[in-house]
């Protein structure tokens, strides 16, 4: 589910008619040369394709144009192979809306010392031409990246490839279609928003649907199906019957394959890729759906608890640009105050993404204290240990507000053998006191999305170019 359409990138390089033919020919051959390598690197999530070279101003216009109109092009990668003289970039780059990367390199390594001459001067100008161009793309405002270094050494591939991700999820971002079912939760802030300002900010499309909607296509979906998942359930997790007989405990994980099925053709149906539920609005439902979401996210779906449509859509995102790896929606539940060991527990009422799961999960059937409704089951297990970033968005009444928080992810060294809902933990950086307080101080929600495979400077990357503001805290 978290595949997009093929994308591919432009790579367009600066020079000028100033040296002639026998020079531009050159700069295409270097230019070829490096599209070819960094193609062939294995590093790279999507390929390259060189276009004409950017010597004139019509010439930069009409291919910033096309690159709005092609839906395959998800965004520009540029370098100035020489000196190319900014104001022909002016219109063009004034026009183009989709993520732009500045490559600050050049072709040789090393300047040749023994054989430099003007010739090569004149043509290795990238030193002078970035700095012309990167005026201008400060002065106009563009919000793009900037990466330096040598285009053969691996990070600055590396940098390249998650940018590469950054703009993919960007692009993305305007085909995010969010499914309500029921309301938010009655009395709480921070799932609240502007569903407006959102799809004007971010492009999201949110959609009320009340759950009888749902309860409809629950009820056309067929024995024949839930014994096919059940089956694929049996191969795939451990079964944990607890103090339930056989019969009981596969009709309650029957249940939630009845959700899951009816779910995926639901949001399948209208084109949704996130989607958010309320333990609240179950008229009908002999469940709050644990295990049937739990399985919707680790196939890439956004999602979110209590109608919180925003985390679900952030959710999505991140899933997007992240390959759903190691991503996936959270909330903040219990302390560990222990000196030394400060952490946080995440979990949730059932809906946590086995995405994060370090252990095989297994099924389990256990009461849920509110929702008054049947034993539901869900996916229980460990979450795993890493370096990451945890996200959380709100509504500011004047904007939105992004808070990014650097943890550090570990696997539990205890047991807990009486809890039934799978379980995260992290420490915060830069340690407890101060993560926490400057969570809480600066408006951060109990419903986040973490990752263990994104880094602070590609969430920073998204929010520049959705004009978000957001806070670090590290």
């Amino acid at each position: 589910m978290t595949t997009v359409s093929d994308k591919q990138f432009w790579f367009v390089v600066g020079s000028q008619h100033l040296y002639g033919e026998e020079a531009l020919g050159e700069v295409k051959a270097h230019a070829q040369e490096m599209v070819d390598a960094l193609n062939n690197s294995g590093v790279l999530p999507y390929p390259l394709v060189l276009q004409d070279l950017a010597v004139s101003a019509d010439k930069i216009t009409t291919i910033m144009k096309e690159v709005n109109y092609r839906d395959e092009v998800a965004g520009v990668i540029t370098w100035m192979h020489t000196f190319s003289p900014a104001k022909m970039w002016i219109r063009g780059t004034k026009l183009l809306q989709k993520p732009l990367l500045h490559l600050a390199t050049q072709y040789n390594e090393s300047i040749p010392w023994a054989t430099i001459d003007m010739d090569f001067m004149n043509l290795n100008q990238a030193a002078h031409g970035d700095r012309e161009y990167g005026f201008i793309n400060a002065r106009l405002k563009k919000q793009n990246k900037v990466v330096v270094g040598y285009w053969q050494r691996p990070n600055v591939q590396k940098q390249i490839a998650e940018w590469m991700d950054v703009a993919v999820a960007y692009n993305e971002s305007f085909n995010i279609k969010v499914a309500r079912f029921g309301d938010n939760m009655r009395n709480v802030g921070v799932t609240e928003g502007d569903k407006v300002e959102a799809q004007i900010q971010f492009g999201w499309t949110v959609d009320y649907f009340g759950i009888g909607d749902l309860v409809a296509y629950v009820n056309e979906v067929t024995e024949e199906e839930i014994n096919a998942l059940f089956a694929e359930y049996a191969e795939q997790y451990d079964f944990d019957y607890g103090n339930y007989s056989k019969e009981a405990w596969e009709a309650s994980v029957k249940v939630q394959a009845s959700y899951e099925i009816a779910l995926k053709r639901f949001l399948d149906n209208g084109g949704y890729n996130a989607f958010t539920s309320n333990f609240e609005d179950l008229h009908g439902m002999k469940q709050l759906p644990g295990l049937a979401v739990q399985r919707l996210m680790a196939q890439g779906y956004g999602f979110a608890g209590e109608g919180d449509w925003k985390t679900a859509a952030l959710d999505r995102l991140l899933k997007v640009m992240a390959h759903n790896v190691n991503t996936g929606f959270m909330e903040d539940y219990t302390y560990e105050m222990a000196e030394g060991k400060e952490a946080i527990l995440q979990s949730h009422m059932l809906e946590v993404d086995p995405s994060l799961a370090s252990n095989k999960p297994k099924v389990l059937v256990s009461p849920l204290g509110i929702g008054d409704r049947e034993d539901p089951a869900r996916l229980v297990f460990d979450g795993k240990a890493g370096e990451g970033v945890v996200v959380s968005m709100a509504d500011f009444g004047t904007h939105y507000k992004l808070l990014i928080n650097e943890v550090e992810a570990f696997e539990p060294e205890v047991a807990a053998p009486n809890l039934p809902v799978a379980r995260v933990l992290w420490k915060v950086k830069p340690n407890f006191q101060d993560g926490v307080k400057a969570w809480i101080e600066n408006g951060g929600g109990h419903h986040t999305v973490v990752s263990l495979n994104l880094t602070t400077d590609q969430i920073v990357s998204y929010a520049k170019l959705v004009g978000l503001e957001y806070v670090i805290i590290k």
